[in-house]
């Protein structure tokens, strides 16, 4: 004998959450073979962008930049730092706080994957189209923007 599944709960709305995963998903699944084949994790293809966009910056900074937990980006940025993607030098001003920087070593490994990422995003844009990648970056910021951005409790 069976038993009946319960009935649905009904929620007034779909799970954006759920969504935004799946989304998220979709999108990473496109980058994570080129990331694979340097040997990249997602979570340090985060960090050296950020780091080749912005320069310098301070861990708690990445944090909120890269959206990984604070505990996760101390032991991540000691295993760059022994592969000799990143530096990590106290500052002038305050010798308790670090900013940490790309090395040659990671340059020129962004120098290699960032062709291969320019090329999917194009083929993204292909795919969906500008309008809708332009009105989706718009949503997404206002989202976060709106919703309360980042902070240090965020995770992997």
């Amino acid at each position: 004998m069976t038993q009946a599944s319960p009935a649905p709960t009904p929620f007034a709305n779909r799970n954006l959450p759920l969504l935004l995963l799946l989304a998220r998903e979709s999108v990473i699944g496109q980058f994570r073979p080129v990331l694979n084949a340097h040997g990249v994790t997602e979570q340090q293809w985060r960090v050296l962008r950020v780091l080749a966009e912005r320069g310098p910056t301070e861990p708690r900074e990445l944090v909120m930049l890269c959206g990984i937990s604070s505990p996760s980006m101390a032991g991540m940025l000691a295993r760059m730092d022994d592969l000799g993607w990143v530096a990590r030098k106290p500052m002038a001003s305050d010798q308790r706080r670090v900013l940490v920087s790309t090395t040659a070593k990671s340059r020129a490994l962004a120098a290699r994957i960032a062709p291969q990422v320019d090329a999917i995003y194009a083929r993204i844009e292909a795919q969906l189209g500008k309008d809708f990648k332009r009105q989706l970056y718009a949503s997404l910021d206002r989202l976060i923007e709106d919703l309360g951005g980042l902070d240090e409790t965020a995770s992997d």
